[in-house]
């Protein structure tokens, strides 16, 4: 699950360590492709975001938005991103078309997708992919998260065939035979041990340890749920409909029951995440996956938790991953 917001590129190399299989993460970037059109306006974007506002505060949909743009990005190649625009994947909006919005790990985005067409039909100059990733920023926000540099003007991917193969999306527990990669998995995210199947996934991306921590303290907004990650309860006594935090300091009851929280306060943007993972104290209905404990016990990720311990080192590190996430194999237009 990790800065400038430029688009990376760069070439992965597998090295073996000790014995073990290790990717060396890239970090060499290159400013993002850019168009000469000059179709989208700076109206039009505010416009947007001011319905966007409008569906997170009515929904308290935040967290769903979150993980749309995230798994529209994550699936970008940087092996590949020197190739014609845009084989690589990443914010291309490409999530909207089957099959990618079915593929496993997007199991329950349809209905995100839902939410955000009449903010499209609003404003059709603005591009999936751009309404996509602005609805993640708003939501982090909102719920009293880092406000994050973002850049606009992507151009959409513009049929199926654009789609990504199924598989380059992180798992949070292991799958057959302790492999990972999830339905459909492609052997290039595949590992045995958890630290090295996170790092395949987000090294492939370009981004490197202290992103996928960063990106990691997400977990502190939002649920989990087993009919879409194969993690998560039925409901908990965080999740069962009760009042639940604002960040705000108000509480509301205006949520679908069901999943389960990595913190009790899971409509707010924190730090609780580094705070409560590694805490054996911590309530046995709050969610601890192995691709969570292993940021403590490797000994690569487990500076940057300690280091998160504190929220302002916390978002400052979190809002450059996201914009590097947000602009993975964008190609960007000129806004007005």
């Amino acid at each position: 699950m990790i800065i400038m917001i430029m688009k990376v590129s760069a070439t992965l190399a597998l090295a073996t360590i000790s014995g073990v299989s290790a990717f060396t993460a890239p970090h060499v970037l290159q400013p993002a492709r850019q168009s000469t059109s000059l179709s989208v306006s700076q109206t039009d974007l505010d416009g947007a975001q001011s319905m966007i506002d409008d569906i997170v505060k009515e929904k308290n949909c935040g967290p769903v938005f979150v993980r749309l743009a995230w798994h529209d990005s994550g699936t970008f190649d940087v092996s590949i991103s020197g190739e014609e625009w845009p084989k690589a994947g990443g914010a291309i909006g490409s999530i909207r078309f089957d099959p990618e919005i079915n593929h496993g790990a997007n199991a329950g985005l349809a209905g995100a997708v839902k939410l955000l067409e009449p903010v499209k039909e609003a404003y059709p100059e603005v591009s999936y992919a751009d309404i996509f990733q602005m609805a993640s920023a708003r939501g982090i926000e909102l719920a009293g998260g880092p406000k994050i540099n973002m850049k606009y003007g992507r151009v959409d991917a513009t049929s199926p065939s654009q789609c990504s193969p199924e598989g380059n999306l992180p798992d949070a527990e292991a799958g057959n035979e302790g492999k990972f990669g999830g339905p459909g998995g492609t052997a290039s995210t595949e590992d045995d041990s958890a630290e090295w199947h996170l790092r395949k996934v987000f090294y492939r991306m370009g981004l490197g340890d202290e992103e996928i921590v960063a990106l990691s303290g997400a977990h502190s907004f939002g649920r989990a749920y087993a009919d879409r990650s194969g993690v998560g309860a039925e409901k908990t006594k965080f999740t069962d409909g009760s009042p639940t935090k604002l960040a705000d300091g108000s509480e509301t009851i205006a949520y679908t029951p069901g999943g389960s929280p990595w913190v009790e306060n899971w409509l707010v943007f924190d730090n609780s995440y580094f705070h409560t993972v590694n805490d054996p104290s911590t309530d046995s209905e709050l969610l601890k996956c192995t691709s969570d404990k292993v940021l403590w016990e490797d000994a690569g990720f487990a500076p940057f938790t300690e280091k998160f311990t504190d929220q302002d080192a916390f978002f400052e590190s979190y809002a450059k991953a996201h914009k590097a996430l947000s602009e993975l194999g964008s190609n960007f237009q000129t806004v007005e």
